[in-house]
């Protein structure tokens, strides 16, 4: 017969950390597959308009986006303080905005191509002469869903 030893003199076993690495990994993987990058930096400052009826874009993956604004303050001293559309991370006047469809739209796949639309994110306080040139221009590019950036209205 055996005997069992019930006298103490026992340790606690370590902890087994082997599989601490691919915890680590699967972690990290999976904020690097959340986390959305800034896509553009701004050049121009804008104070979105306020709107009551607010809907969210369906498809971001399908919109191209462009800013009116004035040019930020480290760039005023070199542009002015006149508005300025800003198309991906440049300057553009209202005739180089035919081309930047035309290329947003060909990096769509032929599913979403219908599905194209353009969100102007403009400053409250731009003339309404550079959006009308805009909109001209996007009309003669055949972007014809045109989506405006508003902030909620506050009730």
């Amino acid at each position: 017969m055996s005997r069992f030893n019930k006298g103490g003199g026992r340790e606690m076993p370590e902890m087994n950390t082997s599989s601490l690495p691919d915890l680590i990994f699967t972690i990290l993987f999976f904020f690097m597959m959340v986390t959305t990058m800034r896509e553009v930096t701004l050049k121009v400052k804008f104070d979105k308009p306020i709107g009551t009826q607010l809907e969210k874009l369906a498809r971001k993956s399908c919109t191209s986006f462009m800013y009116i604004g004035q040019p930020t303050d480290a760039l005023r001293g070199q542009f002015g303080t006149a508005h300025r559309i800003q198309l991906n991370d440049k300057y553009a006047e209202p005739n180089e905005v035919y081309d930047y469809v035309f290329q947003e739209r060909n990096q769509l796949t032929e599913a979403d191509k219908p599905l194209f639309a353009v969100s102007l994110k403009c400053d409250r306080g731009t003339p309404m002469g550079i959006i009308t040139d805009v909109k001209q221009v996007l009309r003669k590019a055949y972007a014809l869903k045109i989506v405006y950036s508003a902030n909620k209205q506050q009730d």
